[in-house]
This record gives C-alpha cells, sequence and structure tokens, in this order.
C-alpha cells in the first residue's frame, strides 16, 4: 500500500509493540505472542482501548483517528480543497496539445446556437449537484477516466485488474491490449453499458470517480489500457453498494459480464477495499468539489450540458424550495434575535414578510 499506514498494515495497530515487560516486539512493531511472566499487564497511556486474551497477551484496537493520513490536505478524495487529479491530467494533456477525438454528435452540439433565456422563456440546467443528469455525468466520468489513461506516468499495477490474467470475456485479449489507449467513446460505452444494465443513478457514478482516484492515491498505482476495465468495474461495484439502498449483487454484474465467475468478482472487491483502506466514506463537500470539477471537465472539452425550457410545474416546485428556505431562514433569524443578538443583516430585517414573485408565462 505505499507509504500508506494502516490496519493491514500494522494488525494490532501503531501502539502495538507499547505495553508491559511482558511482551516483547519483533521489531516490526508486533507484539511478541510469548507470556514471560504472571505480572500485570499495563497499557500505555497513548493506546486508545486493549483487550487481553486467554494467554495474557495484549491485543490493542487501532481508532479510527490513528488511520487518518499525515498527506490529508493533498488527498483530493478526502479533503475538499484539494484539486481532483483527473482535472489536473486534462489539462496537463491540453498543456501537451493532446486532442481526443470528438464525435459527430459533440461537432454539430458545437455548432448550434447556445439557447438563451428571455422574458417568455427561462431555460433551466438539468443536470444539479442533488440530481445530475445521468447520460452526461457518465459522460463526463469517461472522460476523466480517458485523461487518466492518457497521461499515465507509469505502469504500475496489480494481478487482479489485468485483463489478461482476469478476463471479462471468454474471447480473452487482443495481444496488444496493453499497449493501445483507448478513445473516450469505448470507455463511454464501457460504464454506460453497466450503468444501464444494473440502474445506477448519476450520483453513484460521481462516487465511482471518487473511489477510483481514492485507490491509485492510497496504493500508487497506475490507469493503465490493459488494467483500466477491471479498476473501474471494482469501483463501481463499491459504489453501488455503498450509495444505493437496493445495492446490486456480485451475481447480478455476472449476468451482465456472463464470463466472469462470482469468485472473481468477491476477490476484485476484498482486494479494492483493502487497498483504499475500507475507507468507503464520501463527505458532501467532496462530492460536490468532483461534481462541479466534472462540470468544468465538460466545458473545457466542449460537452454540453442540456437545457430545458423552464415548465410551470418545475416552477412551481421551485417555488416551493424557495419559500420553505425562506420560512427556515426567518425562524433561524427569530431564534438569533431571542439569544439576545443586537447585530443583523439589513436584508434580514423584514424576512417574515418576503416572497418571491414568480411570474409564469
Amino acid at each position: 500500500m505505499g507509504n500508506k499506514q494502516s490496519c493491514c498494515v500494522y494488525p494490532g495497530g501503531r501502539g502495538s509493540g507499547r505495553s508491559s515487560n511482558s511482551h516483547k516486539t519483533n521489531g516490526s512493531g508486533i507484539v511478541d505472542g510469548r507470556n514471560g511472566g504472571g505480572g500485570d499487564t499495563r497499557v500505555n497511556a497513548g493506546d486508545t482501548s486493549s483487550s487481553v486474551g486467554e494467554d495474557g497477551t495484549t491485543t490493542n484496537i487501532q481508532h479510527i483517528s490513528e488511520r487518518e493520513h499525515d498527506d490529508l490536505d493533498q488527498d483530493p478524495s478526502l479533503h475538499p480543497t484539494a484539486g481532483p487529479l483527473f482535472l489536473s491530467k486534462a489539462r496537463r494533456a491540453q498543456h501537451n496539445n493532446i486532442v481526443r477525438r470528438r464525435s459527430r454528435n459533440e461537432l454539430d452540439n458545437c455548432r448550434t446556437l447556445k439557447k438563451s433565456s428571455s422574458c417568455s422563456t427561462i431555460y433551466l440546467d438539468d443536470s444539479t449537484v442533488s440530481q445530475p443528469n445521468l447520460k452526461n455525468t457518465i459522460k463526463c466520468v469517461a472522460l476523466a477516466i480517458y485523461y487518466h489513461i492518457r497521461n499515465t506516468t507509469g505502469t504500475r499495477t496489480l494481478d487482479i485488474f489485468d485483463e489478461k490474467l482476469h478476463p471479462l470475456t471468454k474471447d480473452g485479449v487482443h495481444p496488444d491490449y496493453d499497449k493501445h489507449i483507448p478513445e473516450h467513446r469505448h470507455i463511454y460505452k464501457f460504464v454506460r453499458t453497466l450503468f444501464n444494465a444494473a440502474q445506477l443513478t448519476a450520483e453513484c457514478a460521481i462516487i465511482t470517480l471518487v473511489y477510483l482516484e481514492r485507490l491509485l492515491t492510497y496504493a500508487e498505482l497506475d490507469m493503465t489500457p490493459g488494467g483500466w476495465k477491471r479498476i473501474v468495474l471494482g469501483a463501481i461495484i463499491l459504489a453501488s453498494k455503498v450509495w444505493d439502498d437496493q445495492a446490486v449483487w456480485n451475481v447480478d454484474y455476472c449476468q451482465i459480464l456472463r464470463d466472469i465467475s462470482v469468485d472473481d468478482m468477491n476477490e476484485l472487491e476484498r482486494q479494492y477495499l483493502v487497498m483504499i483502506q475500507f475507507n468507503i466514506n464520501v463527505p458532501a463537500s467532496v462530492y460536490a468539489k468532483y461534481y462541479f470539477s466534472l462540470r468544468t471537465l465538460a466545458e473545457e472539452n466542449d460537452l454540453s450540458f442540456p437545457a430545458e425550457p423552464l415548465s410551470k410545474e418545475r416552477a412551481h416546485k421551485l417555488e416551493a424550495l424557495s419559500r420553505d428556505f425562506e420560512d427556515r431562514y426567518a425562524a433561524q433569524i427569530h431564534d438569533s434575535a431571542s439569544l439576545g443578538k443586537r447585530w443583523n443583516s439589513l436584508d434580514n430585517v423584514n424576512a417574515n414578510n418576503r416572497r418571491s414573485v414568480a411570474i409564469l408565462s
């Protein structure tokens, strides 16, 4: 796992070697199980918790705070201010004049005039951070994966991700499977097929990208042409189980990829979890950062998000959401005033009487 510290590297925690004189360490930080006498067992004050076994040995349970990374501020999958890896790789590729091949549909969309709002018609973006557009989100995630493969700097990989050792089809792979960089449309087709067959949501695609970059960071791996499919597949398996209430089982993916076994899927998921140190939590700030970074990537690569005219039904929903927010905001101001605050914003003086007026044509 590179230079990352985890419970897999230190089974007894970082404080495993700090115990009484009757417990000796073998030099690697792991407690020697031999009991040297009947003295009492003393636990260092730095240890969070411990348990005494039948043979008198002490096993320290590692606290979650001890598994925090020293380079937390540099990890894009954990810290909201660190830029995601795919965006920097995409800009580096553009700086090196590496232009991807665009489909005819994208070229046609670039030639069309941009729709603008007017007094009679208001156009809204169909994709929001809480309800992203599925097709365009998958397309952006596939583009991020493309730049990961295109801008890779090494060939560090593991056998569990090698398509030659673990093929996804019974036909095997091409002899040059690890030499040619796949095109964006091929990656999009692979991801879209899995999402359509498993009926996954657009939010799951963003979580997939977070897990993918977390794997590359923790395990210090590279997205190679010969292993990107299994890396993406493992991230999708975890994202679907973490995000969706009704998760897709591994045997269900075997119905989609009919030539892969359940044991192989289980082993892929197991090793994926170990390599990301079982860190499957995705904060809301990190999710929002990846969403807006994907939109930035789409704008820089001429991937347009659909704009739809504002309907009366959606306008009523937006007005209801706005009034609900204003009511909660007014109640918060009232609570603040009751606590004796003597300052307030001028915009909040008459917050109880403010109502947004919706003009529908």
